[in-house]
């Protein structure tokens, strides 16, 4: 229901994980409106509460968003779980950015990683992130 207030409003989206929601951006877009950059969230870890599409199917929703008018693909996004294992953080950083260069390799030209919060943004950074999200950093924690 979010869809048309954020296709008016915004440039980015960064957590496109179904060619519906992307259909739905594209066709609610303005035309008097540069296309809407958009990330596709990922899962990269086994966490059933966070949301994304799993990495096999990423391919196909890829090439489906790329093909769509009033978007632009630009790269990917993801939300790990929380872990004080630096090397198993990585290793989620470096997936994202291996299904980017994978991408690239098959003809997209994708330029953005949306990865890294305020507790592991400096792996995040070391992986190739382009954007990270430290509120929590800069703000401090959410009062309840």
């Amino acid at each position: 229901n979010k869809t048309r207030r954020v296709a008016e409003r915004f440039d980015w989206v960064h957590g496109v994980d179904r060619l519906q929601i992307a259909q739905r951006l594209n066709a609610q877009r303005p035309a008097h409106a540069a296309p809407l950059n958009v990330c596709i969230q990922v899962r990269v870890a086994d966490e059933p509460t966070k949301g994304g599409i799993e990495p096999a199917d990423l391919p196909a929703l890829a090439s489906e968003v790329a093909a769509l008018e009033r978007l632009r693909l630009r790269g990917l996004m993801c939300l790990p779980p929380e872990s004080e294992d630096h090397e198993l953080q990585r290793s989620w950083f470096r997936r994202l950015r291996e299904l980017m260069e994978a991408l690239n390799t098959q003809g997209l030209s994708l330029d953005t990683l949306s990865m890294g919060m305020s507790g592991d943004f400096e792996t995040a950074i070391e992986e190739g992130a382009t954007h990270v999200r430290i509120g929590t950093a800069l703000f401090g924690e959410r009062s309840r």
